[in-house]
């Protein structure tokens, strides 16, 4: 297995979906762009983990995630920490990505912060990208896999 990558299941599924013209157009309908980050993330890692990686890039991301209870490929988009939002207290030390994932779709919108962020940053969940019938019938590409 000399040369090979490995790749998670998330970062599959979730090329599989940009490399798709129906999951890029699902996600920019939500904010997603040409060349934003992607951060792939398991439902158990730790939201400051997680958020350390968004903070390498320095702007919004997606963080991506496989539900673990519906097996659905989630996306959430964080914002980058601004002074202009309120400034929250910072997320319990122990709090794991998924709850990030759970506030966002119970609230709408999350405004949240972690450890070593000095502003807040807001997130929200990305609606699930399941294809029509009509998209399955006219694509030559399998089925998405969300």
């Amino acid at each position: 297995m000399t040369g090979r990558i490995v790749r998670s299941v998330t970062a599959e599924r979730t090329a599989e979906l940009l490399g798709s013209r129906e999951g890029r157009k699902h996600l920019s309908q939500h904010g997603w762009t040409q060349g934003m980050p992607v951060v792939m993330a398991g439902a158990q890692e730790l939201l400051d983990d997680v958020m350390g990686l968004v903070s390498v890039h320095g702007r919004a991301a997606l963080i991506a995630m496989i539900d673990p209870r519906s097996d659905d490929l989630q996306f959430l988009h964080v914002s980058a920490p601004s002074p202009v939002l309120e400034i929250v207290t910072p997320a319990a030390a122990r709090t794991r990505i998924a709850s990030l994932f759970a506030a966002a779709q119970d609230e709408g919108m999350q405004t949240f912060r972690v450890k070593y962020w000095q502003h807040s940053a807001v997130a929200h969940l990305i609606p699930a990208c399941h294809r029509s019938a009509e998209e399955d019938r006219l694509s030559y590409r399998p089925k998405l896999s969300s």
